[in-house]
């Protein structure tokens, strides 16, 4: 094989797996996201019931001053029955007793109500106490098995980054600039496999001729449909 060509192949593997380091290290890091959003969102969740709770502690207080007022008022309609002498004075202390004493039922049953929405908060807030903290537990193992895979992906990475400057510091300022000019298009395609007599980048079929040229492998061939640079894969070696 044509030693440019070698290098171009090697190059381009290089370059993808370069490439690759970024979505492998975000799906990493999705993870913990994902899990730092639990974390979040069990929270919130917390803060909300946290806040229906005040708002009903407020309102039964409210009530319960309420019904205070309407108590003492009780106890002075109660010293002024006794002292009214009319039957029209008598009805209308009586009418606004009922009144009193309904609106005092009216309190209690929203003491309860707002009793009851208190009680069922907390019990969902502890509920939320215990999947928090293992929210935040799975977070932090997350957190160290992630830093731990980063490490060895950067280390890689650095690894693939030295391959790639030994290869370049070798190779033909003239071919390593013509491989660029197509990589600025191509990206990763840039060095492709030929596969039943069709290139693997554009997937066009190639003429006899160069189909011929990329089997020998003795020049850098290009695909005449699109430009990428071609080579041979071991299967069609084999077959020819």
């Amino acid at each position: 094989m044509n030693k440019y060509l070698e290098q171009l192949i090697e190059l381009s593997k290089l370059d993808k797996e370069i490439d690759d380091f970024g979505p492998r290290i975000a799906k990493v890091e999705k993870m913990l996201k994902l899990s730092l959003d639990k974390e979040r969102d069990l929270k919130l969740q917390a803060e909300s019931f946290q806040a229906d709770i005040a708002d009903a502690k407020l309102k039964k207080a409210k009530n319960e001053a309420h019904l205070a007022e309407l108590s003492s008022k009780l106890k002075d309609l109660t010293k002024k029955s006794a002292l009214v002498k009319t039957a029209k004075e008598i009805k209308a202390l009586q009418l606004e007793e009922e009144i009193s004493k309904e609106q005092c039922d009216f309190a209690n049953d929203e003491i309860n109500r707002l009793d009851k929405i208190i009680d069922l908060k907390q019990t969902n807030i502890s509920g939320l106490q215990e999947k928090i903290a293992e929210a935040v537990k799975e977070a932090e193992e997350i957190k160290a098995s992630i830093d731990s895979q980063i490490q060895a992906i950067e280390e890689e990475r650095r690894n693939v980054y030295q391959s790639k400057d030994e290869l370049v510091v070798q190779m033909s300022q003239k071919i390593l600039t013509f491989y660029q000019k197509i990589r600025k298009w191509a990206e990763n395609t840039t060095v492709v496999p030929v596969k039943k007599q069709a290139c693997y980048g554009c997937f066009m079929r190639m003429n006899d001729k160069t189909y011929a040229s990329v089997l020998k492998q003795d020049d850098i061939v290009t695909c005449p449909h699109c430009g990428r640079i071609l080579y041979k894969e071991i299967a069609e070696e084999a077959q020819a």
